[in-house]
């Protein structure tokens, strides 16, 4: 099957690389105009480094390669203008709003829930939480006004289903867009809008492959114990999310709402 998107506009935050360029070229793919954004800056907390702006401009020519218009910037989902400004822009460019992938996060091992500072709580609740909050108050006023109904979906994860230990504010923040997806799918029903949110199993991107998250796993070598998949496999790849994000945003998932939808390996069944 292909042109799954045909005709149809996608928002994705985080989109400079991972999950987010994967989704990008995977909906360009399918006949869907892109909005990306991602903020190519380094958050203070974060102990490893963001997406930069030559990789925001990879995914934008990725997604022209794959026969998409894209509309990109530079925007922090911290910055509700910033956002929104992106929002109106791309709308102007492409007339409508269908698809939103709230994508963008960061994690941070820690020692305990308790151990963490304010700074680390503060920024890591504002980006992973708060920021897909403003990422849909800034895209829903236009996918309702366009009134073609649509689809949100929500990056939560596998600490979005359990309590994960050195990972307080990550699993808090993961389990809160469970809460906002199940409001949102309620209150956006009558409009036509599905939301979801998806739940991966480690996936082989940054948020990974760093030096952050191999010194912690090598200093705490049980730690893994915590992620063990049932199929026989490791890491999942990004597309893999792609495809899960595709089937709920196209007609094929138009009856799919209020889901955490888990794409994860068997994972929450260990």
């Amino acid at each position: 099957m292909t042109g799954r998107l045909q005709g149809k506009v996608a928002l994705i935050s985080g989109a400079g690389r991972g999950q987010g360029r994967s989704h990008a070229v995977r909906f360009a793919q399918e006949g869907a105009d892109i909005i990306a954004f991602d903020i190519c800056a380094p958050i203070t907390t974060a102990p490893y480094d963001m997406a930069t702006s030559s990789d925001l401009k990879e995914t934008a020519r990725l997604v022209e390669a794959a026969g998409g218009r894209v509309v990109w910037s530079e925007a922090d989902v911290r910055d509700l203008r910033q956002v929104t400004d992106l929002v109106e822009r791309g709308v102007s460019e492409f007339g409508r709003l269908d698809v939103v992938c709230a994508n963008a996060a960061y994690t941070c091992f820690v020692e305990n829930t308790w151990s963490i500072t304010e700074d680390q709580w503060d920024e890591l609740i504002d980006v992973n939480l708060s920021g897909v909050w403003k990422t849909v108050k800034a895209a829903v006023p236009a996918m309702i006004a366009a009134g073609n109904g649509g689809s949100i979906a929500i990056t939560s994860s596998s600490a979005g289903t359990k309590g994960m230990i050195n990972l307080g504010h990550y699993s808090t923040a993961k389990h809160g867009l469970v809460g906002l997806m199940r409001t949102l799918a309620n209150e956006l029903a009558e409009h036509r809008i599905r939301v979801n949110t998806i739940h991966p199993t480690g996936v082989d991107t940054k948020l990974l492959d760093n030096d952050h998250i191999k010194s912690f796993l090598a200093a705490n070598p049980s730690w893994g114990d915590n992620m063990q998949n049932a199929l026989p496999v490791e890491l999942l790849e990004p597309v893999d999310i792609s495809n899960a994000i595709l089937f709920l945003a196209s007609d094929e998932g138009r009856y799919v709402t209020g889901v955490p939808f888990a794409v994860d390996a068997g994972f929450a069944i260990r």
